[in-house]
């Protein structure tokens, strides 16, 4: 981290004398609301002038009304609203040299010199195009007439920024585009309706997904529904790939599921560029199995409805980024995109992206299908690799023959994920040769010795389903260490895997302790973090967080709908979380929340005292609802109650209050795609970790692992997943309040502050740097958007 004096501070920077213009364009995609809603009000706040362009370009072509001015409520109610408040259109005009001629025209006189361009690679290659001829422009305007020499001197400098809106997640250099989340949402939504119906009927249905080039989202899908096949254009099947097909899809059959999934995205190919489509391969099922087998095409569902609490945490994000990146622009920065890396927002060199996205689509014509999934980038050939991992079992007769026995367990309390972490856990065991073992309630479970085999077949259409179809118990292990060696023992357990909570990193660090009187316990053991709190130590993000994040986001809609048409009224809603303050605080930032109250950031009297005051002010414009999220734990003296009647009583005359306490919904529902996602691919990685350890530590005949890398939490940080022993994990961790000493999320609560409209300080030293395109990145840097 820079030191002090070198910090740069968001309030430092001014956007005096500057307008900026946000123009949304293409396809539209969820979130884009949310980022545009971010581009005004941070814009206002640093002193700029905002001008929505309505319509695209086709609206910057046209001018006059299309070019409007924002003012701070114009985007009020906006961030949960799916497609774009503002309009898009497919523009010809600005293909043209005289649609450019005129789009520069009607920029210069407004002063726009700043575009934050939301839309898909067409879009900003169209904006780039624009900003390399914009001096030609000018001059011709002035011969034209038009603006005189002093206006092309003034302006004679276009910055552009672009944020990519798709929902096809087809854009190279960021590992989400905004919308992509939300599609998935439709989708899993639909495939898990199907699912019941498909049961009952013992039917096969076909699934047709958007992705006319890129496969992403039947790949993600497929991956976090767990579909029998899947069909994307970046990989098509080997010549033969029907019988085989019917081949896996009968071999379910005969394993007891009463259904198959197919998923077919709208480009998918075969190796010969032959077109397959979803009606083909209902045909080919009839014709060769006669199942029972129905095709539904999802179409333009899956653009609609709300953005998900990812979506519009990943749009706002990058609309401070955008706003930033314009602030600091220089005549000689070129034009970049705001992007997703791992945790962090990025900027990347546009064009870099462009052509990198063309050289897939060219790999795909040339047939070099290899070259295209490794250019897609590092998440996507992570997501392909454990598809076919956890989808399709290898004959018994090609597994290799380890002779290690592997328990899985749940600790703490249940979290949407863990059941697609046990089932990916157990099936990429059972492919690198290891008898897979299933330990019920816990470490309680454990030394009651409530353990037995699980087999592939076991954990299928695990995936979607919430809580822990294992059990999972807060137990601690210390007081049974002596009757779990025992179990170890008596099962021969060479290896542990524990998902869970805060209990689970004490578990581990207990059996570790124990180590020394137990050798049972010189083991292998990892732990990934599962836990709707998200206050694990070593990680970003835990299993379960999503799901309640999207819980909490939802409920605010509800609720703050259900003051619409009313008087002005402010909602105080209690989250949980134990003293950590994540689901308080991206929960209030995705559902546009006035303030958030946390352990972590002490309040007292003043402090609540102005918040009010602010939303007196607030309350006397078109505005005329408020939201509070207040973390369970924030401060035993002023609470919920507390907060509600201080509110009620200071806001008489103004606003009235209604208070929420979400309590164990946050806890329930099934998983989220994102937790599917991430369950699914944190637990494959951890399995292969096992492996690794247990061929590493195995001597003379038995398992022997003393070391202290032996004992790790696999967690995400910044842009990659580590290993990391949880004896270094110590140091880092707040025992008393069960919270990580140092959490990343903290740097996003100053930005709920300002798009709610109070000043406040906001460090944005990690920004700024202009990074290059990674063709392919380090090994061990798996890209995690977990999507």
């Amino acid at each position: 981290m820079a030191q002090t004096e070198n910090k740069k501070f968001f309030e430092n920077l001014t956007g005096a004398g500057k307008a900026i213009a946000v123009l949304t364009s293409g396809g539209d995609a969820q979130g884009m609301n949310a980022a545009v809603r971010a581009v005004v009000r941070v814009g206002i706040y640093v002193g700029a002038k905002v001008y929505f362009i309505h319509e695209g370009y086709q609206g910057m072509v046209d001018g006059g009304d299309n070019i409007k001015e924002a003012k701070w409520e114009s985007v009020s109610s906006m961030l949960q609203v799916g497609g774009t408040v503002i309009g898009s259109a497919r523009c010809t005009e600005f293909r043209t040299h005289e649609g450019r001629l005129k789009a520069a025209h009607n920029l210069v006189q407004r002063g726009i010199t700043n575009l934050c361009v939301i839309g898909g690679d067409g879009s900003l290659t169209g904006a780039n195009l624009f900003r390399e001829e914009w001096s030609g422009l000018l001059v011709e305007l002035v011969e034209q007439g038009l603006i005189d020499e002093e206006a092309a001197q003034k302006y004679s400098v276009l910055h552009i920024v672009g944020m990519v809106g798709s929902i096809d997640n087809d854009f190279c250099g960021t590992d989400m585009t905004i919308g992509t989340d939300s599609a998935l949402h439709r989708i899993i939504e639909v495939v898990d309706a199907i699912m019941t119906t498909a049961q009952s009927h013992q039917r096969t249905f076909v699934l047709e997904v958007m992705g006319r080039h890129c496969g992403y989202l039947a790949l993600v899908s497929a991956l976090a529904c767990g579909a029998d096949w899947v069909l994307i254009p970046e990989m098509p099947p080997a010549d033969g790939w029907e019988e085989k097909m019917c081949q896996k899809l009968s071999a379910t059959r005969s394993r007891g599921s009463r259904l198959n999934i197919i998923i077919v995205a709208e480009g998918a190919i075969d190796r010969h560029g032959k077109a397959i489509t979803s009606s083909i391969v209902k045909d080919l099922v009839v014709r060769r199995l006669g199942f029972d087998t129905r095709v539904t095409i999802l179409g333009h569902v899956q653009r609609g409805g709300t953005p998900s609490a990812f979506d519009r945490i990943l749009a706002s994000r990058m609309g401070v980024e955008a706003v930033l990146a314009l602030l600091e622009a220089t005549a000689n920065t070129p034009a970049c995109v705001v992007s997703l890396c791992g945790n962090q927002s990025v900027r990347l060199p546009l064009m870099e992206c462009v052509q990198m996205t063309q050289e897939v689509q060219k790999a795909m014509d040339e047939k070099k299908f290899e070259e295209a999934v490794q250019l897609r980038g590092r998440s996507f050939e992570n997501n392909l690799k454990t598809y076919k991992l956890l989808a399709h079992r290898k004959p018994e007769t090609e597994l290799p023959h380890s002779n290690f026995n592997v328990a899985v367990l749940n600790v703490g309390a249940p979290a949407a994920g863990m059941n697609a972490a046990v089932r990916s856990a157990v099936r990429v065991g059972i492919s690198e040769g290891h008898k897979m073992f299933a330990v019920s309630d816990g470490f309680e479970g454990f030394y009651k010795g409530q353990i037995k085999e699980i087999k592939w077949a076991d954990v299928g259409g695990w995936t979607g389903q919430g809580g822990s179809l294992l059990g999972t118990k807060r137990t601690l292990p210390a007081k049974n260490v002596a009757k779990i060696a025992e179990q170890i023992r008596k099962y021969n357990i060479n290896a542990l895997l524990v998902i869970g909570g805060f209990e689970a990193y004490l578990g581990i660090m207990e059996l570790l302790a124990a180590r020394g009187t137990y050798e049972e316990l010189y083991v292998p053991m990892v732990m990934v973090p599962a836990t709707v709190s998200n206050n694990v130590p070593g990680s970003d993000l835990s299993i379960g967080a999503d799901t309640a994040l999207n819980a909490i986001t939802d409920t605010c809609d509800r609720i703050k709908q259900s003051a619409s048409g009313t008087k002005r009224r402010v909602f105080i809603i209690e989250t949980m979380g134990g003293y950590c303050g994540y689901l308080a605080s991206v929960g209030g930032l995705a559902s546009g929340a006035d303030a958030a109250y946390i352990y972590e950031e002490p309040f007292d009297i003043r402090d609540l005292q102005s918040n009010v005051e602010h939303l007196r002010e607030k309350m006397k414009t078109s505005i005329q609802r408020g939201l509070v999220l207040r973390n369970e734990n924030s401060n035993e003296n002023y609470t919920t109650d507390f907060i509600y009647q201080l509110y009620s009583e200071e806001g008489r005359g103004v606003f009235d209050c209604r208070k929420n306490v979400l309590g164990h919904m946050q806890q329930g529902g099934s998983p989220s795609p994102f937790d599917r996602n991430f369950g699914t691919k944190i637990a494959a990685k951890a399995m292969q970790w096992i492996t690794k350890k247990l061929n590493e530590s195995y001597k003379q005949g038995r398992v022997f692992a003393n070391t202290e890398d032996s004992a790790c939490l696999l967690g995400m940080r910044r842009r990659a997943m580590i290993f990391q022993p949880v004896v270094q994990l110590k140091d880092e961790t707040d025992f008393i309040h069960r919270i990580p000493k140092e959490q990343w999320w903290l740097k996003l609560r100053p930005l709920m502050k300002i798009l709610a409209k109070y000043k406040t300080s906001y460090d944005v030293s990690d920004s700024g740097q202009l990074e290059h395109v990674a063709h392919n990145r380090p090994k061990d840097s798996v890209a995690i958007s977990t999507h």
